[in-house]
């Protein structure tokens, strides 16, 4: 092989080795902002998932809160055969029933959840200020058990210890506790959104007990025990000290309480509404609308816009909570 040809054959062997390597570049540099297509499916079927019972839902609801989609009327579920535009809008401000569900659900919101905080609150410091761990941790586990229960047998039980007549709380004010005669009905009128309230209060004071205890327990030992050394008292480490540093932590709750305005299950189960809807939600009155016959042929459309009039008072509500609170990242 003459020395020409050699120069040449290495002279290709190196552009061969110049374009590998270019390749190789080019493969990592795809791999690094596409990802590794084996990744893909890993994530495809929890994307597909997201997609079909998340997003589409909610842009479907979205249509639907502008159609007069009537179930029972196949021809409405077509968007382009019943948009009304905000004729939905229109309706619901005129009508008084939603007012009324709306100004219910505003009472059980204001009564119950101050009630929520407060004892969540109060029960934290308590278990937080528990120096055995056992004793501790049971306690933690006794506020919690509520929350475990599925919201349909809770408010059973309550409907049992609610009885007029066999109650748990009829025997106490009637016979351990002999205040009156004749138990009050809990379930009747003025006394059943007090009475839901206790059991809201009841069903979820637990959660939120565990999310202030996490709040307590990441403030630094250390500025309890500066302080004691000044001489704070508990009120005023509790004021100065425990109550900044869970700011955080009521941030969290604001927020995650939003929806209470809509609450529907406890409602449902435990009065329908009654009596002669005094205990009638928002969020009860639009199930009726969409899924009975009670109002209308099950007119999901107007729910639909009323759903989402309380998702746009949600995110207001949570908005006002982050700006309020100064929680927000600049």
């Amino acid at each position: 092989m003459s020395d020409a040809t050699r120069v040449d054959q290495v002279r290709r062997q190196g552009k061969g080795a110049v374009f590998q390597q270019v390749w190789r570049e080019l493969k990592g540099l795809r791999e690094q902002s596409w990802g590794h297509p084996i990744g893909y499916l890993f994530v495809g079927p929890g994307v597909l998932l997201y997609f079909v019972f998340s997003a589409y839902p909610i842009v479907r609801g979205l249509i639907m809160a502008f159609q007069d989609y009537r179930f029972l009327i196949p021809e409405t579920r077509n968007p382009f055969v019943s948009f009304n535009g905000l004729d939905n809008w229109i309706e619901m401000f005129q009508d008084d029933t939603f007012w009324h569900s709306f100004k219910v659900a505003l009472a059980f919101t204001f009564g119950s959840f101050p009630a929520n905080l407060i004892l969540a609150l109060m029960a934290a410091v308590l278990i937080a200020a528990l120096t055995k761990p056992f004793w501790a941790t049971a306690t933690r586990v006794i506020v919690y058990l509520p929350v475990i229960l599925p919201m349909s047998v809770a408010m059973l039980i309550w409907g049992m210890i609610l009885d007029q007549n066999i109650g748990y709380l009829a025997a106490l004010v009637t016979k351990i506790i002999p205040i009156t005669d004749v138990s009050p009905k809990w379930l009747g009128f003025g006394w059943a959104l007090p009475s839901m309230m206790v059991a809201w209060v009841w069903k979820g004071f637990g959660y939120n007990t565990i999310l202030f205890l996490v709040g307590i327990y990441g403030i630094n030992r250390e500025l309890y025990e500066a302080a004691s050394m000044d001489g704070a008292n508990a009120w005023g480490r509790f004021r100065h000290i425990t109550l900044p540093g869970l700011k955080p932590t009521f941030t969290l709750i604001f927020v995650l309480s939003a929806g209470i305005v809509s609450a529907t299950v406890p409602m449902m189960i435990l009065t329908n509404g009654g009596p002669a809807e005094e205990t009638l939600t928002t969020g009860l009155y639009l199930y009726r609308q969409a899924f009975s016959t009670e109002y209308s042929d099950m007119r999901m459309g107007y729910a639909a816009a009323m759903n989402l009039l309380l998702g746009l008072i949600h995110s207001v509500l949570a908005g006002i909570v982050f700006k309020v609170m100064g929680t927000e990242r600049d």
